[in-house]
């Protein structure tokens, strides 16, 4: 992907000229960043267009302004819905999460404001997430009549636990980020000066670290590996490691460290 901009009236994809190839990725979609039909497609898309070849770059994912990350679902559009129409969104945004799931380098969430329902789905699956101190985080689903994707509950009682999962989704209450940050939704509370530039920071020194070894590696840490019989785990680890073995960029790691 060449530097410069790709814009729509949803979401705004933004190409660094910086060598260590990291695109921010805007949720731009006002006043709340809610994740309307057509914002969860050209998301989907670009994440699956940006994961494409060797040279994938790490991402940073944000909201436009202060006071929205991202609002969750598009409820003026759920109103409408029928039942056909609501599995259809609920399909659309499994898709979005597992390409956020298997994208294959360094994702960086950085919570710039409320983060509501599928916002906070799509930040569990990122490898690190930021948070301004301002930042809330709730599931309203329950209150609203509606329900999170169950790939997202899960990654939700994966990370979280059981426990502060029941918590979340089942009491519909808001947390802040402190309180966000104590139970594993994020990783570190900063300013919200300084949100952007901390995420920024992670991302390019994340970049620079071995891409097939990165691939790997989160391919690994997926909660599914778990259930792997041994027999596709040491499969799956022998073609890794053939992998990495080849790859110019490990191989320089190797050399690196051996001297």
């Amino acid at each position: 992907m060449t530097a410069g901009s790709c814009n729509t009236a949803l979401s705004a994809v933004h190409a660094s000229d910086e060598a260590d190839r990291v695109v921010v990725i805007t949720l731009d979609h006002p006043p709340a960043n809610a994740l309307s039909d057509s914002l969860v497609s050209d998301l989907t898309a670009k994440l699956e267009t940006l994961a494409k070849g060797p040279d994938a770059p790490a991402l940073v994912l944000t909201g436009a302004g202060e006071r929205f990350f991202c609002a969750g679902g598009d409820m003026k559009e759920a109103i409408d819905f029928n039942a056909d129409a609501m599995a259809g969104r609920m399909k659309s945004f499994h898709a979005l999460l597992c390409a956020l799931e298997n994208y294959p380098r360094p994702l960086v969430c950085a919570v710039n404001g409320w983060c509501v329902g599928g916002g906070i789905e799509m930040a569990l699956f990122a490898d690190v997430v930021y948070s301004s101190a301002t930042a809330r985080f709730v599931f309203p689903e329950i209150e609203h009549g509606m329900l999170p994707a169950v790939k997202g509950i899960a990654q939700v009682r994966e990370i979280l636990g059981d426990r502060a999962a029941r918590r979340l989704l089942l009491g519909g209450e808001p947390i802040d980020a402190f309180d966000a940050k104590a139970i594993g939704i994020v990783d570190q509370v900063v300013d919200q000066d300084n949100l952007l530039s901390t995420a920024l920071a992670d991302a390019h020194k994340a970049a620079a670290k071995p891409p097939a070894v990165f691939a790997a590696l989160k391919r690994a840490l997926r909660s599914g590996t778990a259930g792997w019989s041994d027999e596709e785990q040491l499969r799956v680890t022998v073609a890794d490691a053939r992998t990495v073995f080849l790859d110019p960029a490990a191989r320089a790691a190797r050399e690196g460290y051996s001297d």
